[in-house]
């Protein structure tokens, strides 16, 4: 039986039966929502900073699990409990979002890096959840409304969402599409939870317009809170949480334009609203930039926009609320065609700062295909000159890419896919989503494959960050404590003659600590850099990152073997990599190539990096790489006589927290960080290596990492901490040992040796040993010791 509408005018007012107890814990249960939510989702986002102990995926969901029960618990007694029927219903609206946010849950396990496939996720738990939703709760109202609401609803939040076209750009086809379909799903939950448990019990316990709209911007707003923090990930979510809750008052103004008051029928234009402004959101803002751990410009343009659109929904809901006010008169003027203005507003509107002011462009992410044949070079360990060496690892690479890819190369030709392919680890990076995804595993010729996530376009251009600190007038304690002045003092080794490779944010070239050491000072940067990301002809380092880590190498004040020379890649010049950019980067130091070159073509092993620092990682989680991705490469730099060295991670004080590609192999010298006064650094990653399975110990040494002084973009100067500032130091020391005795330059093991029976023993604190014995190294926590330059030199130069 459907239930017609009834008049506002002939409904007495609702008893006031526990008004005043109602209204004050219906505030608190507002508040503490609020606060639940925003701690839960908080926590799930930033629990890699937190240092949680599980993966971002666990911690996220654990944490809305956690919510959702805390919710839950108390709003089922409320909204079975509570005897007036508004409160009743409001917290009836509350437990249902509750519990479509429980039923929710289970999609945060997937990992932030795959987007499209936790979109799906979600999408498709939402669909069974609403479908449940109708099947047991229907709606007992008639629609009482045309299209010209629905549309009105749609064109209010496309205005809504404007901030995000205005920050934002689209991902691919497929990301824009299941953007919508997961948009569609939320409108289509909130709307019918609001019909069902709040407009349709309203319409027996009315009050006044003015009452229910406040009342019921409110409960609608609280109810799209807690929706939202279900859907999306990676901390997004906290953004459709801020700003989506502002149009609650809108949802009850387009709920009842042109009527006497708000009517359950009309939860499709409260679906309509709260969809199209969720999709601007989930559509625009890049959720690959949302991770704390990357700090990108996107995630704080994406939280600036959420507060323009609560400002936004502010003044569409002030209108409307006037509106419905003067509609509550007598003078009733029901909604007609000239209504249809407002859609048409906000289409054109939204396309102007689209076109005018957006990144236009579908900016997808790729897929990192790894194939099953992987090339053998290890015999040119045998092979005593370094030039023929070099060569025979990179043709040898090149060849076996060529002809064992051709088949997957040729299918994409046929099917118009781009690609790009690889040789330092036999693999191509694919454009393409799910469905490609799902094809590529198929094939036998596949090993595996990875998500390779690239960051859309900034909004503006990115900016150099200069430091704050002057140049030092002396070596400051990271280089006296491992010996270097001694070095350069005693045995005249510099670095001279020895190229060093950094892969990293970038460089500033001309930074007074870098210019003179730089193998392109004379303008041309052919074989000397190379930027995979933007293409940027010059090196250029927007971060800091890599000017700092860079300096510690070799920089003419602040860097350990300051006559070395280096080249250099980006590899995350945004502080997000993918498996594709980092072996691009790995590629470029074995076979430098001209500026706008083939990789595959141009390359010249005899320009390679004798030495590699590598002050990053690459987590699965967020930038794609599984344990063995980057295997095949640092395997091939070694045999070619490239000593590789990586910083162990950020992720202390835990053991097992050394996790992360490239750091992980053994074919890698990794390094952890100390203090000045010798004690491993909290944040240090330690072993053992748990990833793979192996239960490698890591790292191999340690050296200073914290309050590192070095070179910062604009000629500055800044202090950081970190592993990444204590590998430089290593690869450093590595140039003074093969620029004291040249014998040593490609012979990896011997260097190895030297460097470990040569460092001071570690005598810093032990507070978490795990499982090793520290008077017998190698450890977990701090390898064979502390670097000790000035011994590793000495007997270097006693070296046959």
């Amino acid at each position: 039986m459907v239930t017609p509408d009834v008049d506002a005018s002939q409904v007495p007012p609702a008893p006031a039966a526990h008004g005043s107890a109602g209204r004050w814990i219906a505030l608190f249960v507002v508040l503490s929502l609020i606060t639940i939510s925003f701690l839960a989702q908080g926590f799930g986002w930033g629990g890699v900073i937190f240092e949680a102990p599980w993966s971002p995926q666990i911690t996220a969901f654990l944490a809305t699990l956690a919510q959702a029960l805390l919710l839950v618990v108390p709003l089922a007694v409320l909204a079975f409990a509570w005897r007036a029927p508004r409160y009743r219903a409001m917290f009836q609206a509350w437990l249902a979002a509750a519990l479509m946010l429980l039923a929710l849950a289970p999609a945060r396990l997937l990992p932030p890096v795959d987007s499209q496939l936790a979109y799906l996720m979600q999408a498709i738990l939402l669909a069974v959840a609403f479908t449940l939703l109708r099947g047991f709760f229907p709606i007992r109202a008639p629609r009482g409304s045309s299209g010209v609401v629905y549309a009105v609803a749609a064109g209010l939040g496309l205005l809504a969402g404007l901030p995000w076209i205005r920050i934002g750009s689209l991902g691919s086809p497929l990301d824009i599409l299941l953007a919508a379909a997961l948009a569609i799903l939320f409108g289509l939950t909130a709307g019918h939870i609001v019909g069902r448990f709040w407009l349709q019990p309203l319409q027996t316990a009315y009050r006044s317009p003015g009452r229910d709209y406040f009342t019921g911007g409110i409960v609608i707003g609280a109810t799209l809170l807690i929706l939202a923090s279900g859907v999306t990930f990676n901390g997004l979510q906290l953004v459709l949480m801020i700003a989506l809750p502002a149009l609650g008052w809108a949802a009850m103004g387009v709920a009842g334009l042109g009527a006497a008051r708000s009517q359950p029928g009309r939860w499709p234009a409260v679906a309509l609203l709260a969809a199209t402004a969720a999709w601007t959101c989930l559509a625009f803002v890049d959720s690959d930039g949302m991770a704390p751990i990357i700090g990108d410009s996107i995630l704080g343009d994406a939280f600036k926009a959420a507060l323009l659109v609560v400002l936004i929904g502010w003044a569409i809901g002030l209108v409307l609320g006037l509106i419905s006010r003067r509609a509550s008169s007598p003078t009733l003027t029901p909604v007609r065609a000239g209504w249809l203005a407002v859609p048409a507003a906000a289409l054109l509107i939204a396309g102007l700062v689209y076109a005018t002011g957006g990144q236009t462009g579908a900016h997808g992410d790729r897929l990192f295909v790894v194939l099953g044949d992987q090339a053998d070079v290890s015999s040119a360990v045998q092979m005593t000159d370094y030039d023929a060496r070099r060569e025979y690892v990179y043709d040898t690479l090149v060849a076996h890419a060529e002809s064992t890819q051709a088949p997957l190369r040729a299918t994409l030709d046929r099917l118009g896919v781009a690609y790009t392919p690889y040789y330092l680890v036999n693999a191509l990076e694919v454009s393409g989503g799910l469905p490609m995804r799902w094809w590529l595993e198929a094939r036998s010729d596949v090993a595996r494959v990875m998500p390779s996530p690239t960051l859309r376009p900034p909004q503006s251009e990115l900016q150099n960050v200069p430091g704050g600190m002057e140049k030092p007038t002396e070596p400051q304690w990271n280089l006296t404590s491992i010996g270097a002045p001694q070095v350069w003092a005693e045995f005249g080794a510099r670095g001279q003659g020895i190229v060093v490779g950094q892969s990293d944010s970038g460089a500033q070239f001309d930074h007074p600590e870098l210019f003179d050491s730089y193998r392109g000072r004379d303008g041309n940067h052919d074989y000397d850099w190379f930027d995979p990301w933007y293409g940027n002809p010059a090196p250029i380092d927007f971060g800091g990152h890599g000017t700092h880590t860079l300096g510690s190498v070799l920089g003419d004040s602040v860097g350990v073997a300051p006559d070395a020379t280096w080249i250099a890649c980006a590899n995350l010049p945004r502080n997000l990599g993918s498996p594709a950019h980092y072996l691009d980067c790995l590629q470029f130091m074995l076979a430098p190539f001209p500026v706008g070159g083939d990789a595959f073509r141009d390359g010249d092993p005899t320009l390679s990096a004798n030495v590699l620092n590598n002050s990053w990682g690459c987590p699965q989680d967020y930038e794609g790489c599984d344990p063995g991705s980057l295997r095949p490469a640092v395997a091939a730099l070694r045999d070619a006589g490239i000593f590789v060295v990586s910083s162990a991670g950020n992720d202390g004080p835990a053991c097992s927290t050394l996790t992360d590609p490239i750091a992980v192999y053994d074919e890698v010298f990794t390094v952890g960080a100390v203090d000045e006064r010798g004690n491993l650094a909290e944040f240090s990653s330690r072993g053992p290596v748990t990833t793979d399975g192996s239960g490698r110990i890591k790292p191999d040494i340690v050296a200073p990492g914290v309050a590192v002084l070095s070179a910062f973009p604009g000629n500055t100067y800044e202090i950081e901490s970190g592993t990444s500032m204590a590998g430089p130091h290593v690869a450093g020391v590595v140039a003074l040992l093969w620029s004291a005795n040249p014998s040593l330059i490609g012979d990896i093991g011997r260097t190895e040796q030297i460097l470990t029976e040569t460092t001071r023993p570690y005598d810093g604190a032990m507070d978490i040993l795990c499982g090793s014995d520290p008077s017998q190294p190698p450890g977990n926590l701090a390898g064979y010791g502390n670097v000790d330059a000035y011994a590793a030199v000495q007997m270097a130069l006693e070296a046959p």
